[in-house]
């Protein structure tokens, strides 16, 4: 463990101090398309970060995650169209929604196992879907343009895009940090100890219900974070912000970099969404090449990107 720990570093060191300085270089490039980019790779990688607590982690495989990112976003953006402004209000707003939906969603969905639980959580995120897509005072199908970024009392400036790249940024590391406290305490160990034999953890005294339906709430909550982060981004939310098929891209990310990682998330996002702009400038066919190379990732990359960069030492 060690070993790979050291291997990982320095990559881990260089992913991180390229995204710190990539503002410079967009200011001395004047490369704005690449900030932009990379501001979305970010808010995308926190919530797969959120996605890992508990797929990587805790073997929930939620087919429903994007949910939380179009509650989130649609938080910001209805109480926008609404008059508010404010960051203060928004986010809360955005961060209690999604916890309460998720507390529902894992409620009833935690019950089960399997097929079953995939396909509880992809229901739900369908129904929020559809009712989105149905509230025609917010723009329905064709999604609300918000007009304004979320104002904090002039603390932060969301609209200047250099603030805003360091302040998702920061969010992100501030999400991988709170992932080592919490996978590293005893709340981490019981929810690793259920997804390997819930029946013995349940055996022992532990209430992993309870413990799966914290880390449930917790990744919804984050994830919402992330819809807010990425409403502002975009400055417009749609109902295809929670369809399933971006659930899909955020267990693609987190399985690409490495399930059950820190930045196995961050890494997965980076690699896939660049490997997504650079085919697509090349062929509008760009999902024949990019799909091949996922599955050759899988097979052969046991533990993704994370898994083969420690194994690089024993190469």
């Amino acid at each position: 463990m060690r070993a790979a720990l050291d291997v990982r570093a320095p990559f881990v060191v260089i992913v991180v101090a390229g995204l710190a300085l990539l503002p410079v270089y967009t200011a001395a490039s004047g490369d704005q398309f690449v900030l932009t980019l990379f501001t979305r790779i970010v808010i995308l990688a926190i919530a797969a970060t959120s996605l890992n607590l508990i797929l990587g982690y805790g073997g929930m495989v939620s087919f429903g995650h994007a949910a939380y990112l179009g509650i989130g976003g649609y938080a910001v953006g209805i109480l926008a169209a609404e008059g508010v402004g404010s960051g203060f209000v928004q986010w809360p707003v955005a961060l209690a929604v999604s916890g309460l939906f998720a507390l529902v969603v894992g409620a009833l969905s935690l019950r089960t196992r399997g097929v079953y639980f995939i396909m509880i959580t992809l229901a739900f995120a369908q129904m929020v879907y559809y009712v989105a897509a149905g509230l025609d005072r917010y723009g329905g199908d064709d999604g609300l343009t918000i007009y304004s970024r979320s104002r904090f009392a002039g603390l932060i400036n969301l609209s200047d895009h250099t603030q805003f790249y360091y302040l998702c940024l920061a969010l992100l590391l501030a999400s991988i940090a709170f992932t080592w406290r919490l996978i590293n305490s005893r709340f981490g160990m019981v929810i690793c100890g259920s997804r390997s034999n819930d029946r013995r953890m349940q055996a022992i005294g532990f209430p992993t219900f309870r413990y799966r339906l914290a880390a449930f709430v917790i990744a919804g909550t984050w994830c919402g974070l992330a819809g807010a982060l990425l409403a502002n981004h975009t400055e417009f939310v749609s109902p295809a912000m929670m369809y399933w098929t971006r659930s899909g891209d955020l267990i693609v990310m987190v399985v690409f970099g490495g399930m059950g990682s820190l930045f196995g998330p961050l890494f997965g996002a980076i690699s896939l969404l660049v490997l997504e702009e650079g085919l697509s400038r090349v062929t509008e066919y760009w999902q024949i090449i990019l799909g091949p190379m996922l599955l050759l990732i899988v097979l052969f990359a046991r533990g993704g990107i994370d898994g083969l960069i420690g194994r690089l030492r024993h190469g």
